[in-house]
């Protein structure tokens, strides 16, 4: 049974629904991403390594892992059982908007105000598009 959950927040830019647990991630204007329990209405963790705000998340289907993309033109990766960034993929000239992994390839997809779409290998570390 699904109860309310609410919470206040600096601003929430973008969700994300974990696919298995009842987890939600919210990347947040301060720059701050947080990962919630949405059943137990309890925030497990927070991660802080973006500078500005974070528009861009999305959990990986498999793999304890979510990418991340913000204002500072970075894209990064995140281990959420490691709790740390593993990686960070450069290469936009402007905020990222919006960033996802590819169902089934090791691909993120991302966007920006620098009016480009990119295609990462994650595994490569490497814009592919």
């Amino acid at each position: 049974m699904l109860t309310k959950f609410e919470t206040k927040s600096a601003r929430v830019k973008g969700l994300s629904f974990h696919p298995k647990r009842p987890w939600v991630l919210a990347s947040l204007h301060n720059g701050v991403i947080q990962l919630w329990d949405y059943r137990m209405c309890t925030l497990i963790d927070k991660f802080d390594e973006h500078d500005g705000p974070v528009r861009g998340i999305d959990f990986h289907k498999q793999q304890p892992l979510f990418v991340s993309g913000g204002d500072d033109y970075k894209i990064k990766v995140w281990n959420y059982k490691l709790r740390r960034c593993l990686f960070t993929l450069l290469g936009h000239l402007d905020y990222i908007r919006t960033t996802f992994f590819h169902h089934e390839y090791p691909w993120i997809l991302s966007a920006s105000d620098d009016q480009t779409i990119r295609i990462w290998n994650w595994q490569s570390r490497t814009c592919v598009w």
